[in-house]
């Protein structure tokens, strides 16, 4: 498949490059007139940070070859998580597959060490639903794979659609699936349907929000669902004055 590479400064800082693959003018991009571009852009993890990674995990399995079993794993998939998750929005399914399969090799090697020239399957890896070779302790600790992380595209917006049409309704619910928005505020945005419980207002893309908990932590309150709501800073701050807490620790500030 014949590529190019779109360079962009900004994607080489965040690990990622720009990949151009020409295809037909049915799956071809298109410019703001609508005229095909005959290709596809698709953004995919450089190949020095994969690079940069793979090192790292090798580093790893080798600096704990006399090491437990459930050290190496824990170490590993503190790792793995936070790679994988950092290049989830992007598509990386084909590279999460290599990294796996790298050190796959790696970890035989390093059983293979312990074995002094053998691999004792049994020992190291265990059968774990339908997967075979899965690299797990006795109690059940097993190594993350890679491939397992879901890919979360990025959500385009609607048609013409600007922060700045007044269609609050279609922003709030929105801001829900924004990446970076916190699960438990993503939760009660999709709950309260993106409505402040307080002022009965929609959320708008500028306003600052607060979880608060409907009976104050402080008179008995338990920090679950249930007890929580999204409210305007504003709205937070008339509900704590006259819900009868004595302090203002149930506020949870949440970043636009």
């Amino acid at each position: 498949m014949i590529h190019f590479y779109l360079l962009n400064p900004r994607m080489c800082q965040l690990g990622v490059r720009n990949v151009g693959y020409k295809v037909g003018n049915y799956r071809s991009a298109k410019s703001t007139k609508g005229i095909p571009l005959g290709f596809k852009t698709l953004i995919t993890p450089s190949k020095p940070k994969v690079k940069a990674h793979i090192t790292k995990i090798e580093e790893v399995i080798d600096t704990h070859s006399h090491s437990p079993q459930y050290v190496l794993i824990k170490r590993l998939n503190s790792i793995i998580w936070g790679w994988s998750n950092y290049y989830s929005t992007v598509v990386s399914k084909d590279t999460f597959k290599k990294v796996d399969s790298l050190t796959y090799d790696k970890l035989r090697a390093w059983a293979r060490r312990r074995g002094k020239g053998s691999i004792n399957k049994d020992k190291y890896w265990r059968t774990v639903g339908d997967r075979n070779w899965c690299f797990s302790t006795e109690e059940g600790l097993e190594l993350t794979q890679h491939s397992a992380t879901p890919i979360i595209r990025h959500v385009k917006v609607k048609g013409n659609s600007t922060p700045y049409d007044g269609d609050w309704i279609y922003w709030s619910k929105r801001r829900g699936e924004y990446l970076e928005t916190p699960t438990r505020v993503a939760t009660l945005l999709r709950t309260q349907k993106g409505k402040c419980t307080h002022c009965g207002l929609y959320f708008t893309p500028t306003d600052i929000l607060e979880v608060d908990h409907i009976q104050p932590r402080s008179l008995g309150g338990k920090d679950e669902y249930k007890n929580l709501q999204l409210l305007h800073k504003h709205c937070h701050d008339t509900k704590t004055e006259n819900d009868g807490s004595l302090t203002r620790t149930s506020i949870t500030p949440v970043l636009n």
